[in-house]
C-alpha cells in the first residue's frame, strides 16, 4: 500500500504518504488563498522526500471537507485527475474525522472548523475514530448548549472560545492524520466514500432571479 493523502478544505494546504505502516512523508503550509499554487508543489515536495514517483502509488486520498466551494474543489479535482491518469481508486474521509483522529482527547468532545460568516462546521465524536452526528454548519451561539461542556479541536472551536471554552489544538487538519485513519480503515476491510465534496450550503455566488430586459425589442 502507497496511499497519497490531500486536504485543501480548510486554510491548511496538506499532503502526506503513507505506506500501509507509517506515515513516511508530509507537508504542511497554511494560506487559504493559495490552495492552486501550492497543492501540487507539495505532491512533488513529498514524493522527492520519500525517493518515489507517481506510479509507485496505489491510492488517493482526499479530504471532502466540509469546506468552502473553492477550497474543495481544488484538493478533489486534483484527486481525481490523479485516480484517472494512473488508474488508481480515489478515497474520501471527511476532514472533520481527520483532525479527529489527530486530537488528543478522551472520551467524547467536539471538532469545529472555520466556515466563516461567524459559523463553525462541526460534528461531535465518541472517541478520535468514531463519530456520532453529521457535519453540520451552524453559528456558534446556536449550538453552544450542546457543546460548551465537551472538549473541542480545530480553527472554529479557537476561534470563538464563549461557545467552545475547552478548545485546543489541533488547529488544521494534517494529511498525515488523513492518511493514517484512511490505512485503518482500509486494512480493516473498510469502503471508504467517494471523493464528493460536502460543502453544505450554497456558494456565495448565484444567479439572479430576476434579469433585466436591456436588449431592444
Amino acid at each position: 500500500m502507497l496511499l497519497l493523502a490531500l486536504d485543501t478544505a480548510t486554510p491548511a494546504v496538506t499532503v502526506a504518504l503513507h505506506d500501509g505502516t507509517a506515515v513516511i512523508a508530509s507537508s504542511s503550509q497554511v494560506d487559504a488563498r493559495r490552495h492552486g499554487e501550492l497543492l501540487l508543489p507539495a505532491v512533488d515536495r513529498v514524493l522527492a522526500e520519500a525517493g518515489l514517483g507517481l506510479d509507485a502509488l496505489t491510492g488517493i486520498v482526499a479530504g471532502v471537507g466540509p469546506g468552502p466551494y473553492t477550497g474543495l474543489r481544488v484538493g478533489l479535482m486534483t484527486a481525481d485527475t490523479f485516480g484517472l491518469a494512473l488508474g488508481i481508486p480515489v478515497h474520501g474521509v471527511c476532514t472533520l474525522d481527520g483532525l479527529a483522529y489527530a486530537a488528543d482527547v478522551a472520551g467524547p468532545f467536539v471538532v469545529a472548523t472555520d466556515a466563516r460568516r461567524k459559523e463553525v462546521y462541526w460534528a461531535r465524536y465518541a472517541d478520535s475514530r468514531t463519530r456520532v452526528t453529521d457535519p453540520a454548519v451552524d453559528r456558534p451561539a446556536d449550538i453552544a448548549d450542546e457543546v460548551r461542556d465537551l472538549p473541542a479541536v480545530g480553527a472554529g472551536a479557537l476561534l470563538y472560545p464563549d461557545t467552545f471554552p475547552k478548545a485546543h489544538e489541533p488547529e488544521h487538519v494534517s494529511a498525515a492524520a488523513l492518511a493514517s485513519l484512511a490505512a485503518e480503515r482500509l486494512a480493516a476491510g473498510e469502503e471508504l466514500p467517494a471523493p464528493r465534496p460536502l460543502y453544505l450550503r450554497r456558494p456565495d455566488a448565484q444567479v439572479p432571479k430576476n434579469y433585466k430586459v436591456v436588449t431592444p425589442k
